[in-house]
């Protein structure tokens, strides 16, 4: 460019040239405004019964189901690996599934066996447990289900009864993802009044009614038995003020973290709940995210990792404190060479 010309450009920009602080990558990490760690990830962990073995879960490339003892070897990978949490999920035999979900309140269930293996061997890793009921019922809904109605009262009293269970057990936050009217504040009442005071809840307050959690059910085994849909209680898709009346009805109820999911679709939720209650926000890269990345990537369509970094930076770029997320693991060792 001529002088002339440079002069003509800057005389039009008053001599602001943006590109300044993009010329060296140093510049770049100097201004960078967003910044992805390990401290912001959450490692969901599905597990099933059984010994010394995992299932590939075919909809999640590169995702298993563990048996408890291998799962407890991804935690201790974890935590070695600086992750602040897990979070686990089971896959319970049919046999122990039923219409109310009863085996939520077994104290020897997956996921209360897990946690207090977890604590007893881990302590210093985080365990985040859900207390909906969809991994327990025959019928693969998150409450109740009562002459083709969700009933909202007798779930959240089923609800409470796991959440106990999981408190009893070690866990350190509960996460309700069932979206009950009320359960926040039947839990936390529970809680107090059990002496668990210092457990936390993180509520999934903005669950929407996504078609993005195919590949999950698939991992948890409810793809099979889900009765219809769960509009009548998640969130719908084209909706905003219903997710913030939501949170500002769990706030009121006594949640400590709210949580929207899935992630990448909703990160306009995430910004708003995050400017306007200031609470710590989490965001879910749900199944549906992560498979569709990997295939793509496995196809060659896109840089894989390039595009997982890429898309957990946006979650903090909305706003989010925290990131669950099946791509824990790889990330936390990418950031740790770094």
């Amino acid at each position: 460019m001529s002088n002339e010309m440079s002069a003509m450009v800057d005389e039009v920009t008053g001599n602001r040239r943006l590109r300044r602080n993009r010329r060296f990558d140093w510049t770049r990490r100097l201004v960078q405004e967003s910044r992805l760690t390990v401290d912001d990830l959450i490692l969901p962990i599905f597990i099933i019964e059984g010994e010394n073995s995992e299932e590939a879960i075919k909809a999640m490339p590169g995702v298993s189901r563990y048996t408890l003892d291998k799962a407890l070897d991804v935690a201790k990978r974890a935590a070695v690996l600086g992750i602040p949490a897990i979070a686990p999920f089971p896959n319970v035999p049919l046999d122990k599934r039923n219409v109310s979900g009863s085996e939520i309140a077994n104290p020897d269930n997956l996921i209360c066996t897990f946690t207090r293996m977890v604590k007893e061997t881990v302590p210093q890793i985080g365990v985040i447990t859900d207390a909906a009921l969809d991994p327990f019922t025959d019928h693969g809904h998150d409450g109740i289900l009562r002459n083709g109605i969700i009933v909202n009262d007798e779930s959240v009293e089923m609800i409470v009864q796991g959440a106990l269970r999981q408190a009893e057990s070690g866990a350190d936050i509960i996460a309700p993802s069932d979206m009950m009217d009320g359960r926040i504040g039947a839990i936390r009442q529970a809680l107090d009044q059990a002496g668990f005071n210092d457990v936390g809840i993180l509520s999934y307050t903005a669950k929407y009614a996504s078609a993005f959690y195919g590949p999950y059910r698939e991992a948890i085994g409810t793809d099979g038995l889900l009765q219809g849909d769960k509009k009548t209680y998640y969130i719908d898709p084209a909706n905003t003020e219903d997710a913030m009346r939501e949170a500002e009805l769990d706030i009121q109820e006594g949640a400590d973290m709210l949580m929207v999911k899935p992630a990448l679709p909703y990160l306009d939720i995430v910004w708003r709940m995050k400017d306007t209650f200031g609470m710590p926000v989490f965001a879910y890269q749900v199944s549906g995210e992560y498979s569709m990345i990997e295939s793509a990537a496995a196809q060659g369509y896109i840089d894989g990792e390039k595009v997982m970094m890429e898309s957990l930076l946006a979650f903090k770029r909305a706003g989010a404190d925290g990131i669950l997320t099946y791509f824990a693991l790889r990330v936390a060792e990418m950031l740790n060479k770094h």
